[in-house]
């Protein structure tokens, strides 16, 4: 009876030390003030404020990316706080606008503005990727055609070691091994040039 009580206390630490390296953060932005960047949010490119959307999954308030940028220029905010290697990041997003660029997507094991993994959806483009971007220089890994239809859509990444996987919409459309950023990052949301979009509930979980 000892051993076995021992095995279980055993089991019940080791399930509390495990749930203990796995941190959930959620972002509505919905106690953030409109016009403002989030708390943690960082400045990098482009212009990112808190607005006031009528459609967003969880109303009242969205992050919007407004600048104008042409280009090969990347817009993107990192979140300061937040450092992950295995993780499972997700977030909804709207298309709102743009001429050469459109849609948006998700940044994860960020050293900084110039080397990090994105994962982004271009309605423009009908395709979703998932990217390295090393020294400011983008490299494509994978490449999913998907149609665009009009409003929010969620997209979803996981990485494990080097393995990356990527949903659109719940469904999986990129599988790919990469190795380039071994180490955990800052995660942060990632638009192109004149790429216009709405992002909500911005879902990280992993250590």
């Amino acid at each position: 009876m000892l051993r076995k009580a021992i095995v279980i206390v055993a089991i019940f630490l080791l399930a509390t030390d495990l749930a203990a390296q796995t941190v959930e953060n959620v972002w509505n932005f919905d106690a953030d003030n409109v016009g403002s960047l989030p708390k943690s949010f960082t400045k990098e490119v482009g212009e990112w404020k808190v607005i006031a959307d009528p459609t967003a999954p969880s109303r009242p308030n969205v992050l919007a990316q407004l600048a104008k940028n042409s280009g090969s220029t990347f817009n993107l905010t990192l979140i300061a706080d937040t450092n992950y290697k295995d993780v499972d990041l997700s977030v909804k997003m709207k298309a709102i606008a743009g001429r050469e660029d459109q849609g948006g997507g998700l940044i994860w094991r960020a050293k900084d503005a110039k080397n990090y993994y994105v994962a982004r959806y271009n309605p423009l483009e009908d395709n979703y990727r998932v990217y390295k971007v090393h020294k400011g220089r983008r490299s494509q890994l994978q490449s999913a055609d998907i149609k665009h239809s009009e409003g929010w859509h969620s997209l979803r990444v996981t990485m494990e070691g080097d393995h990356i996987q990527c949903y659109y919409d719940g469904k999986k459309y990129l599988d790919v091994k990469d190795s380039t950023f071994p180490e955990s990052g800052r995660i942060g949301l990632w638009t192109k040039a004149d790429a216009q979009s709405h992002f909500d509930d911005l879902t990280v979980s992993g250590k």
